[in-house]
């Protein structure tokens, strides 16, 4: 990596890169579940947080081509629950509704806002992820000039897919992109795949698992990058 040209175009993992991710779920599935107890108790009797948790896995069991979309899973979950209760089934894009509120409620990273108003002024910066953040709703689109998703990709990192269409969304080749993000395999192992240039961010003094090749960078915050 050290003889490959500078990157012209950065790209971002979201969850746990630039927020913590769990405090955003439980949060958003405790909402969840506490407007369907007000608004459809019976969409929810006999179910607890954990229980709906485990029909979305058995959803996506049960529907492998889509498991790299997580909306569609907790769609077609809150669907089930819907039908089995004996209500319409339309009523799960309002629950869904209430989950993507929630979930879009972050709180960033100290460093994120600066850092990120100082890289936009050297690299194109896109957004590369798995989950179902929305840069408009959590504040961040200005700082973006795009958005790969898992589900706008038809794939889930560390599938090549997706690396391949955030390389086409930003019209460069692979090896002019640096990736950023915070899980070795899904981000970093992945994109070095993929082609890409690669930075973890390890927030935690985490070890690297010694069965992937190792980060060309490691940084503690975006500020390192900056």
């Amino acid at each position: 990596m050290e003889h490959l040209p500078p990157p012209l175009v950065l790209s971002l993992d979201l969850d746990d890169t630039l927020w913590p991710v769990a405090p955003v779920i439980a949060r958003a599935e405790t909402e969840l579940f506490e407007w369907l107890s007000g608004r459809h108790p019976a969409a929810v009797r006999g179910h607890s947080i954990e229980s709906m948790r485990r029909l979305r896995a058995d959803v996506g069991e049960r529907h492998p081509e889509f498991r790299h979309d997580l909306t569609y899973l907790r769609r077609q979950a809150l669907t089930e629950q819907f039908v089995a209760a004996g209500q319409a089934q339309c009523l799960a894009d309002e629950a869904l509704e209430v989950f993507l509120s929630a979930r879009n409620r972050v709180e960033f990273y100290p460093e994120v806002r600066e850092s990120l108003a100082r890289l936009r002024t050297r690299y194109r910066l896109f957004a590369l992820s798995n989950g179902n953040a929305d840069l408009e709703r959590c504040g961040l689109a200005d700082y973006f000039v795009g958005h790969v998703t898992a589900r706008s990709a038809g794939a889930a990192k560390p599938d090549a897919r997706i690396f391949a269409a955030l390389a086409r969304a930003a019209g460069v080749e692979a090896h002019r992109v640096l990736h950023v993000g915070d899980d070795p395999l899904a981000d970093v192992d992945g994109a070095r795949r993929a082609g890409m240039q690669t930075a973890w961010l390890n927030r935690d003094a985490r070890d690297w698992p010694a069965h992937l090749a190792p980060p060309s960078r490691i940084v503690t915050t975006l500020a390192d990058l900056v």
